[in-house]
């Protein structure tokens, strides 16, 4: 898996950025929904899916806002989510709410993994990708 910039991961799905310094998520052509979330966030599910779990209130912003909408849409419509993961060295900082802006991350598509919205709360979401 090559590393991506960040605006790059989402380019590779059609999805273009609403703004490239706040946005974590973007519609692609396709219908879907792209979202870039924490490779620590993943747990592998029971039967060999994966689901990422955050929190909306580790963070503030436009950007969380604009991730808030989306998923909260995506979960009511079940919008196919299409995987961005991004890693970092610097979990303690992004779990306190650093702004992400000053991490060193890098960025990877997962093509092979589909994902649907399973909870979405005004605290928390869940997503659960698979094959």
């Amino acid at each position: 898996m090559a590393d991506l910039a960040f605006a790059e991961a989402f380019a590779k799905y059609g999805a273009k950025l609403r703004n490239v310094q706040w946005s974590v998520c973007a519609d692609a052509p396709d219908g879907s929904l792209v979202v870039s979330v924490w490779q620590h966030h993943f747990e592998k599910a029971k039967d060999r899916a994966m689901v990422c779990r955050d929190s909306f209130t580790r963070w503030k912003g436009p950007g969380n806002t604009e991730l808030r909408e989306k998923i909260a849409n995506a979960f009511e419509t079940k919008q196919i989510i299409r995987l961005i993961i991004a890693h970092t060295s610097q979990t303690k900082d992004v779990q306190s709410g650093v702004d992400a802006k000053t991490l060193k991350k890098t960025f990877h598509i997962r093509e092979d993994l589909i994902g649907e919205v399973i909870e979405a709360t005004d605290d928390s979401y869940a997503i659960r990708f698979k094959r």
